[in-house]
């Protein structure tokens, strides 16, 4: 009883963590010109929740993240987006994270990118019921590569820390 509770809080935390990320990245304004495009800098929680727990652990950071945010931010109505591209992103990064056996994990980010953008643009064309908007996809696809790069380092690098301050911490102990 006493580890479910424990684990509970620390995927609160998590999505906490998430959360204020996502709010305050909507605050910064991005200097590219394309509507849409963000550095994802709360996929660092997802990816580091992926790497550490289980996928369904992720999978609820996530999907908690992405409804709370829109509701946070004002943006309902870009949730359904987020959801599709998040969603596929999510399952295309565990399955990648199996496969890699949880290595490169700046590979995966960069895939997951990917498939976040073209989760979104599968959304907006049934939204919109019009494949004008995958004329759209090459800048999102080339944007996710980059951000997914800077996403899926910064996830690297705090991967690598947390091991380093557990081991530390079971050293102490």
């Amino acid at each position: 009883m006493q580890k479910s509770v424990k684990h509970l809080v620390t995927l609160a935390m998590f999505t906490t963590m998430s959360l204020v990320i996502f709010v305050l990245e909507a605050q910064i304004p991005v200097p590219v010109p394309i509507p849409g495009i963000k550095l994802g800098l709360a996929n660092v929680i997802t990816l580091f929740v992926l790497q550490k727990y289980r996928m369904r652990d992720a999978l609820a950071v996530l999907i908690m993240r992405i409804l709370l945010g829109s509701l946070f931010t004002g943006t309902l109505v870009s949730c359904f987006y987020s959801l599709c591209g998040g969603l596929l992103c999510l399952f295309g990064m565990a399955l990648l994270c199996h496969l890699l056996h949880r290595k490169h994990l700046w590979f995966i980010s960069v895939c997951g990118a990917i498939l976040h953008n073209i989760g979104q643009i599968l959304a907006a064309v049934l939204v919109m019921q019009t494949t004008q908007v995958m004329w759209y996809l090459p800048f999102l696809l080339l944007s996710g590569c980059v951000t997914g790069l800077f996403t899926g380092l910064a996830a690297t690098f705090l991967v690598r820390h947390w091991e380093h301050a557990t081991k530390k911490k079971q050293t102490a102990s």
